[in-house]
C-alpha cells in the first residue's frame, strides 16, 4: 500500500578533494553544478531532474554515504511517516528547512542497516536543465561526458535484512521487486522499489553495518553506456566491472571510482516492476549469474571494497 513516498531525491557523498571529485562528477559523469554553499558543499543533478540538486558532494577525511532521501508527497505524510518511523522502533532526527540551501525540512532515521535515510516534501523546483517545459527539444546541447540523466539508487550493505524490509515494506511502502535467497531460503539481499522501476535501493546482508557500496545514475541506452566505457579509458578512470548486464534487474551496467574512492554506477535500461508483481528470486549459488549476467562471476573488490 502506498505510504506517500514518491522516489529518491538525493544522495551526500563525502569526498577529499573536491576538486578532483568535481572533475569526476561534472566532466566525466556529467552531473551539473547548481550550487555551493558557505559550509564548502557542492549540489548536483542530472539534466533531467527537476528539482535544484541530486547529489550533495561534502568535504571530508574519509569517503562513503552520509545520509540518502526520498521525496514525499506533502508535509502531511512528512509528519506521518515521521511518527511511525518512531512507532516502529527507528532512531530518527528532524533536521530543519534550510540545512540544506533550497530544501525544506527533512526527516532523518537510522535503518537497521546502519544507514542514514531521509525524507522531505519540499525542494526547489528548477526544471530539467537546458529544455524547456513547453515544446522541449530532446536533450539539452552543453551536455559534458557520460551526460548522466539522473540520480537513480544505492545500494548499501549491513545486517538485519528482516527487519530493514520489514520497515520500507511495512512503514515506507516499497515493494520487493528482487530478492537472493541462502539455501535455507533466507534472504541475503534485497531490491527494493517505490516506483514502477526494477529499484530505488539495493540492501546486501553481509554485516558490513553502515557500507556504501555504489550510487547509480541513470544513462539513455546501452549504446551510451558502451560510449561511458569509451570515457572511462580516455580519462584512466579506475573501472571496476563492465559494462556489462545484470542478471538482477537485467539492466546494463558499469562500475568505477571517484577519486575518493566511492564506487560510482551507471545504469541503463532494466526491468519494469509493478507492486502486484511477485518479486523475483535467486538463489545464492547462482550469484555470480545474478549480479553479471554474461561473466557469471563476481571479483573480489566488487564485493570487498566499500566506503
Amino acid at each position: 500500500m502506498k505510504k506517500g513516498v514518491l522516489r529518491p531525491g538525493h544522495v551526500q557523498i563525502r569526498v577529499m578533494d573536491m576538486q578532483q571529485a568535481l572533475k569526476h562528477y561534472v566532466e566525466l559523469l556529467g552531473l551539473i553544478k547548481t550550487h555551493q554553499d558557505s559550509q564548502g558543499r557542492v549540489y548536483l543533478k542530472g539534466w533531467t531532474e527537476v528539482e535544484r540538486f541530486s547529489v550533495v558532494l561534502v568535504p571530508a577525511a574519509v569517503p562513503g554515504m552520509d545520509f540518502m532521501g526520498f521525496k514525499v508527497i506533502d508535509d502531511q505524510t512528512l509528519s506521518r511517516l515521521a511518527l511511525d518511523l518512531a512507532a516502529f522502533g527507528c532512531q530518527v532526527e528532524h533536521i530543519p528547512a534550510g540545512e540544506l540551501d533550497f530544501c525544506g525540512r527533512r526527516v532523518r532515521f537510522l535503518a537497521p542497516t546502519g544507514h542514514w535515510i531521509e525524507l522531505y516534501a519540499e525542494k526547489e523546483y528548477t526544471g530539467r536543465w537546458g529544455v524547456s517545459e513547453t515544446n522541449p527539444e530532446a536533450w539539452p546541447r552543453g551536455l559534458r561526458g557520460m551526460r548522466a540523466m539522473s540520480f537513480d539508487h544505492c545500494q548499501l550493505h549491513g545486517s538485519n535484512l528482516p527487519l530493514t524490509r520489514e520497515l520500507f515494506v511495512d512503514v515506507l511502502g516499497f515493494h520487493l521487486s528482487e530478492q537472493v535467497l541462502d539455501a535455507n531460503g533466507n534472504s541475503v539481499a534485497d531490491w527494493l522499489s517505490i516506483s514502477i522501476k526494477a529499484h530505488d535501493i539495493a540492501f546486501v546482508g553481509d554485516g558490513n553495518d553502515g557500507a556504501f557500496h555504489h550510487a547509480g545514475f541513470l544513462l539513455e541506452t546501452w549504446e551510451t553506456l558502451l560510449r561511458a566505457g569509451d570515457l572511462l579509458t580516455m580519462t584512466d578512470t579506475s573501472l571496476d566491472v563492465g559494462p556489462t548486464r545484470h542478471g538482477i534487474t537485467h539492466g546494463q551496467s558499469m562500475y568505477f571510482f571517484d577519486p575518493s574512492g566511492n564506487r560510482n554506477e551507471v545504469f541503463a535500461g532494466g526491468d519494469f516492476h509493478y507492486p502486484d508483481q511477485k518479486p523475483v528470486t535467486w538463489h545464492e549459488k547462482d550469484l555470480g549469474k545474478a549480479i553479471f549476467y554474461h561473466s557469471r562471476m563476481l571479483n573480489e573488490r566488487f564485493l570487498t571494497v566499500m566506503t
